[in-house]
């Protein structure tokens, strides 16, 4: 009987020293495998860094033509930032250069006008001023105002005399375009005319013709002759924009003209005093 209850003691002790055995041999397996694999990826992310490699110290001729490379990259940068400002329009530019003509009053008057045009170089009366002028949409011949001013020059993209004398030659351009001539024709009746007068005066009339008309059109001349010794002392917008229209379309010997047509009375008698000279 004893014999039996110590065989069981100590089969009840083994059994349960096997046990803590094996779970301490489980739990250290695993301790094992987590480490191994914490390893692993740390190898995988964290590879050993090679010990750096010490620099060559350069020499003395290589370091000075690093530094001019490094010095002409810089300047090059600030060249190339400089020449976009300068093709840049500056509205603040542009007003600046506008009050170097205008008054007290922001507009640029008959004074500034003529100052203006001397340092463009151009007479004011040539016609690369009325394109100028239909370019700003300016409303009153010899006034140039503050909003017209920046408006204009803006679409220009001129916010200084030099740059806009180095478009004088594309203003003069437009006038070979036959649309934009039309349009320049139709604007200098308005932008010439007293705003309190629906019609235009002959002398400035006849002036504007000269300007627009008188190098493309060989019977200006004795058009402009005709309006001298006329009864007319003004021109009306209709007659103004058919003799850009007889300008265009009738022959020099006036033998495609129509008296039926519908002409303005103007014409009919310029057609009648040109023949009757003619034949005189």
């Amino acid at each position: 009987m004893h014999s039996d209850a110590a065989n069981f003691q100590l089969n009840t002790h083994l059994s349960t020293l096997a046990s803590i055995h094996k779970i301490y041999h489980t739990l250290h397996k695993l301790n094992l495998t987590e480490d191994i694999g914490q390893e692993s990826h740390k190898s995988v992310c964290c590879p050993r860094a090679m010990p750096p490699r010490k620099k060559r110290r350069p020499s003395s001729g290589e370091d000075m033509s690093a530094k001019k490379s490094r010095q002409d990259s810089v300047f090059r940068k600030q060249e190339s930032t400089q020449i976009r400002e300068e093709e840049l329009f500056s509205s603040k530019r542009c007003l600046e250069w506008f009050y170097e003509y205008a008054g007290c009053d922001d507009v640029v008057g008959p004074e500034g006008m003529e100052k203006f045009c001397e340092d463009i170089g151009v007479e004011p009366e040539n016609v690369v001023m009325l394109v100028l002028a239909w370019r700003l949409d300016a409303q009153s011949m010899g006034y140039f105002t503050l909003q017209e001013w920046l408006k204009g020059m803006s679409s220009l993209q001129c916010d200084s005399t030099e740059s806009l004398r180095n478009s004088l030659d594309h203003l003069r351009s437009v006038l070979n375009d036959t649309t934009s001539f039309k349009l320049i024709y139709r604007y200098a009746f308005d932008f010439a005319r007293e705003k309190d007068q629906r019609s235009l005066d002959l002398n400035t009339a006849k002036c504007m013709l000269g300007l627009l008309l008188g190098k493309t059109w060989p019977l200006f001349p004795v058009f402009n002759q005709f309006l001298e010794q006329s009864k007319y002392k003004v021109i009306n917008k209709d007659q103004w924009c058919n003799v850009l229209e007889f300008s265009r379309t009738i022959n020099l010997d006036l033998s495609n003209y129509d008296e039926d047509g519908a002409w303005p009375v103007m014409l009919d008698e310029f057609v009648e005093w040109y023949k009757e000279r003619q034949i005189s």
